[in-house]
């Protein structure tokens, strides 16, 4: 930060502090409810008797609200702050939450589900901008992994809510799914308020004397200053090619928008549609294995900032594209043994959880500050609309079309990581955010 040369320059490593910590559980809780709430179409689409065209709407209802709460809050980020915000959602949040309870009938459930997909969808465009501005250097890369991985554990909460609950009457569970999401609602809000806006943001808005104040509230001069200084030595260390090529935003859009689909849509059409389409009564069983099986293999993001970030997208995509190619060819086998079934849904969810959160990692750490929330909601826009564009499509498949029609779904993806890989940087194993943004020479 220009601003905070004049500081004395003290050389030590960062540590990690009670703010960060307060940070982490905020960003992580909010990614649960995002998924949490993205899952309920699917769920939702058992409450009422409905015909496959409402079906349809209802499934598609998740990433169409989601689109809209990303489009508002990604310039609304960059214009009035991160932590401002995040206080909207929040507040809708609530309300969607409390709505949900008596949403009795269709028109209900898709007012209220809007209101809360909105919420969510701005939610996490905030948080894949701010986490890599406001966590420590060294731990960059991991947290944010870390803070996705609750994405799929808000599945799991999700899952076995509606396991406990399916031979309930209806308005017990969307009373349990409502309350499990105002417990954590309360919770989330405890840990915001224990967090300041972010110093870079602040920074590069020219607020630099609130900057100044948050960073003696919540940090320090001196641990913030040894933070400046860890990030320099990286920026120091990065090659001359990398910077180069950080400026090229056409590599960047190709790459973070194929991928962006490919995880999105690969992802939704064998885990929220494939169940309502083909097996209703295993819905939230699928959604439970898919997203439990994502949390299991999240853990891999403790290493996230030692592994290359090109490689694992790569790993990630390649492993979905063949691993969706297997699930084609065997369809006779597995149609006659569900442990077959899920094995293969398992494998497949393991690479396609390296895939997803390394992507969600990337297209929010390549673009600069001032335009991270807006370039990053852009990205997720068109992508998420091409996503409720393939729900349509595929509402007739039979299951064989609907698998290939998965694998051209992620080989799409594959060829967003193959152009990255020969063409991108790497923006993992330490490197700085001035590097990975762009913003080296800046």
């Amino acid at each position: 930060m220009k601003a905070m040369s004049s500081a004395p320059q003290t050389v030590r490593d960062e540590h990690w502090t009670r703010t960060d910590s307060w940070l982490f559980w905020s960003f992580g809780l909010g990614m649960l409810l995002e998924n949490y709430i993205f899952s309920l179409s699917s769920v939702a689409t058992q409450w009422v008797p409905m015909p496959k065209s409402l079906q349809s709407l209802l499934l598609a209802w998740s990433p169409i609200w989601l689109i809209i709460g990303i489009a508002v809050a990604g310039p609304l980020a960059d214009r009035v702050g991160r932590k401002n915000t995040f206080y909207t959602t929040m507040a809708l949040y609530g309300l969607g939450a409390i709505g949900l309870v008596f949403s009795n009938q269709y028109a209900l459930i898709l007012l209220f589900l809007a209101m809360l997909l909105f919420a969510a969808g701005g939610e996490m465009n905030t948080i894949m901008a701010v986490s890599h501005e406001m966590m420590p250097h060294k731990h960059r890369g991991k947290t944010m992994m870390l803070e996705l991985n609750f994405i799929n554990l808000g599945g799991v909460i999700l899952g076995l809510v509606a396991l406990s609950t399916a031979y309930q009457h209806v308005a017990f569970q969307r009373a349990m799914i409502a309350l499990t999401l105002l417990v954590v609602l309360v919770i989330l809000f405890f840990a915001r308020r224990n967090t300041p806006e972010s110093i870079r943001w602040l920074e590069r808005t020219g607020q630099h004397d609130r900057a100044r104040a948050e960073i003696e509230k919540f940090y320090g001069f001196e641990e913030y200053q040894a933070r400046q200084e860890a990030a320099r030595r990286s920026t120091q260390a990065a090659q001359a090619s990398d910077a180069s090529r950080a400026k090229r935003v056409g590599l960047k859009l190709f790459t973070t928008l194929t991928i962006s689909f490919a995880g999105s849509a690969g992802f939704g059409l064998m885990t929220y549609v494939l169940g309502p389409h083909f097996f209703p009564k295993m819905n939230a069983a699928i959604i439970l294995v898919a997203t439990g099986t994502g949390f299991v293999s999240g853990f891999f993001g403790l290493w996230a900032d030692r592994w290359s970030r090109k490689s694992l997208l790569l790993i990630g995509y390649l492993g979905s594209f063949v691993m969706t190619l297997v699930i084609w060819a065997t369809i006779p086998a597995w149609s006659k043994s569900l442990a077959l079934f899920w094995l293969l849904l398992v494998v497949l969810n393991v690479f396609v959880n390296i895939g997803y959160l390394t992507e969600d990692t990337l297209k929010g750490e390549v673009w600069p500050t001032q335009l991270r929330g807006t370039y990053t909601a852009l990205v997720r826009f068109i992508s998420i609309g091409l996503y409720i564009a393939t729900i349509y499509i595929t509402q007739n498949f039979g299951i064989t079309a609907y698998t290939m029609f998965n694998a051209l779904v992620w080989a799409i993806g594959l060829a967003g990581a193959v152009a990255w890989w020969i063409g991108g940087y790497e923006t993992g194993k330490g490197t700085s955010l001035d590097v990975a943004s762009g913003e080296l020479d800046t």
